[in-house]
């Protein structure tokens, strides 16, 4: 269904997932590209004649068609967009783990160039939500940023970990984009401006994504799925069956997949390119030739279709057949007929409950699955995102070990629900046949939990209170769809006190309610009580809910790290300025050195060469000093960002912006007091 239609060589290895097209004079669509030596090339083969110099971007000595951009420093991301709505041309973002730069092309200027202290890992240009004006988004440590085309800092949140790949779509449907947020956690976050709205978890593969796109590839009106991969591969998926309708394969990995008319011919073009500098161009077939592939496609599915459910049905026959004369032989030999078919009331029958660690076994929650009679379990698939290494588990009993139960111990690393996808093959010890059993069994959310007595668990120190207008039979009914509790487990009318051990770490998690409606939990895990104050909120439907909490402990540290924060602006303040006085010193050495040795005073010529060393293996010390106080400094505010972010969880709505607003404001103006207060009792509205 694509066709190529051209290849470039281009003699610059491209960085991974830094790769656009932009139209810089707002006509000529340019192929723009990281480079792994610190600078960004721009292919423009419309404009050849053109030859652009100035301090950032010259041109290349081997290639015409190429303009280098000179970013000096690693690049990290780049896109290129409108970001100007006043203005026909893109603009280009390139994004380092310092800085951001916005740069006008066409007339070789900068249209901001800001500092970024939560480093930019990603970036995506582009309207979001009720913004009025196109924003650069960074993802970087933690945390979101959105800028302007005047360098304006309209947006600002805190994500769970640092930020790997963004995207804006509308998500729900309202007309506005949302803002999708994938990070290292393999969490993927929607945020409706700085208001969470999703979030899903994904596995790890054992090939990359390194680019995805959208494109029509059949002209049909509807885009599919264009992936580029690690390992090389190109492939395009239906929109309807996910199934692979094209695959090309490069030599080297996918660095991006982008679209444009680069023929200047009217037509878009589907460009992958390769971390090796290849470029390779793809026409989608034309809406004719699309028709006729379509409808060959539609019925070469239909017969696919209409073979298949054949195979399926011969095999059921030949299966029935087989368990008939299994039944007819045992009728001799085995009374019961234990052979051949079950009988017909046979259930697959699951049950969860939590076992306790032991010195052979960690604790864990136990998946028991039995059937309703003498038939036995031959063997057991379970497939559920997050639990398993692989996504799926396969319990395949010895023969001597065959029975009618089968528990698989489950240990789910995060506090999120899961479906159990279960496939069970039943039958009999000598059956050659098996049934299959498939259901589904939910994993609650706080599973690794089990309930434990207030008097024999050690009261932790910090707490979360809150108030809900809701029944106390409401709330239990949440206990009893999140935890994993006894069946003969009875909860009062309120007041009532519950308590739970956590099963990873220990720690206790008391929850009691009031008449009054006010709730507190008490835990020294602050991602543990964020979890439990939104899914009760999701549960309960509850829009806007304020809390106060407190956890000494962690402010205590999260205080501590606030002050190596400072010391490190402190210390990288003082490096900078020494180094640029050493750099004016370096200048002023290498003048009287040159004029020593053009007077032809060697001596002295050589006296400033040996001070110009000294000098250098010193700014070189401070400059290893300097990289060591960044990665501290980073490592510090992605702490800080946490902490904002899970402040934040701690409420639900409105309060949960204005707590993370004020946070940042706050940290802005280094009031320390000031935040710490906003986080346990949150913020007042403006």
């Amino acid at each position: 269904m694509l066709v190529p239609i051209f290849t470039l060589k281009l003699n610059h290895k491209i960085n991974p997932r830094m790769v656009a097209v932009g139209k810089y004079d707002g006509v000529h669509p340019c192929l723009t590209a990281a480079t792994q030596a610190g600078k960004v090339f721009i292919h423009n083969p419309h404009a050849r004649n053109q030859r652009l110099s100035s301090n950032r971007l010259v041109q290349s000595a081997h290639d015409t068609d190429i303009s280098l951009l000179n970013i000096n420093q690693s690049v990290s991301c780049l896109t290129a967009g409108l970001l100007d709505p006043h203005q026909s041309c893109d603009s280009l973002i390139v994004g380092t783990q310092t800085n951001l730069l916005a740069y006008d092309v066409h007339n070789n200027s900068d249209l901001f160039y800001k500092e970024i202290a939560d480093g930019a890992n990603s970036v995506v240009l582009g309207s979001l939500g009720d913004v009025s004006c196109p924003l650069a988004i960074i993802g970087g440590n933690c945390a979101l940023q959105g800028f302007d085309c005047k360098g304006n800092d309209l947006f600002w949140t805190v994500t769970g970990d640092n930020v790997r790949s963004l995207a804006l779509c509308d998500f729900d449907g309202d007309g506005k984009n949302e803002l999708l947020v994938g990070s290292e956690d393999f969490d993927i976050r929607v945020f409706k401006e700085d208001e969470l709205v999703a979030e899903m978890t994904e596995t790890e593969s054992k090939n990359l994504a390194m680019s995805i796109h959208a494109f029509d590839l059949n002209s049909d009106g509807v885009c599919e799925l264009i992936t580029g991969w690690s390992n090389g591969k190109v492939d395009a998926r239906s929109d309807r069956t996910g199934e692979v309708i094209f695959k090309d394969n490069f030599s080297s990995s996918i660095a991006g997949v982008v679209e444009g008319d680069y023929r200047m011919d009217g037509k878009t073009q589907l460009i992958c390119c390769s971390t090796d500098g290849e470029v390779r161009g793809y026409l989608p077939s034309s809406q004719e030739t699309a028709g006729s592939l379509m409808d060959t496609s539609a019925e070469q599915e239909l017969v696919r279709e209409l073979s298949q459910k054949k195979q399926n049905l011969l095999l059921e026959l030949k299966n029935y057949q087989e368990n008939s004369k299994a039944e007819s032989r045992a009728q001799g030999s085995e009374p019961d007929g234990q052979m051949g078919v079950i009988p017909a009331n046979t259930q697959l029958q699951t049950a969860l409950s939590v076992t306790l660690g032991s010195e052979i076994q960690v604790a864990h929650v136990e998946l028991s699955i039995s059937t309703s009679n003498d038939t036995i379990i031959r063997a057991v698939l379970i497939f559920a995102e997050g639990i398993f290494e692989g996504e799926s588990h396969v319990v395949h009993p010895s023969v001597q070990n065959l029975t009618g139960r089968i528990r698989v111990p489950i240990c789910p690393p995060k506090d999120v629900p899961v479906d159990l996808h279960i496939k069970a093959f039943v039958g009999y010890k000598c059956s050659v046949q098996f049934h299959v059993f498939e259901l589904t069994r939910q994993l609650p959310r706080f599973s690794m939990f089990v309930l434990s007595s207030p008097a024999s668990s050690p009261e932790p120190s910090s707490h979360v209170t809150f108030s809900i207008n809701e029944r106390v039979q409401r709330v239990v009914l949440w206990l009893n769809q999140n935890f994993l509790l006894p069946e003969d487990t009875e909860v009062q009318n309120a007041p009532f006190q519950i308590c739970f051990t956590s099963l990873r770490d220990g720690g206790t998690l008391l929850i009691n309610m009031k008449p009054n409606g006010e709730i507190t939990l008490n835990t020294d895990d602050m991602d543990l009580a964020g979890d439990i104050v939104q899914s009760l909120a999701t549960f309960l439907a509850i829009e806007d809910l304020p809390v106060e909490a407190d956890f000494p402990k962690y402010f205590n540290q999260l205080r501590k790290v606030l002050v190596q924060v400072d010391e490190s602006h402190l210390v990288h303040q003082k490096l900078t300025a020494d180094m640029a006085d050493q750099s004016n010193l370096i200048r002023s050495m290498l003048v009287q050195a040159e004029d020593a040795r053009l007077m032809r005073d060697m001596k002295n010529m050589k006296n400033r060469y040996t001070e110009l060393y000294d000098l250098n293996r010193d700014i070189i010390n401070r400059y290893k000093i300097r990289c060591n106080n960044h990665t501290e400094l980073l490592n510090n505010l992605k702490c800080v960002n946490q902490a904002i972010q899970r402040a934040g969880r701690l409420r639900v709505g409105k309060p949960k912006a204005q707590v993370i607003t004020a946070c940042r404001d706050a940290i802005r103006t280094n009031n320390i007091n000031a935040f710490f207060r906003i986080m346990r009792v949150g913020a007042t509205p403006s």
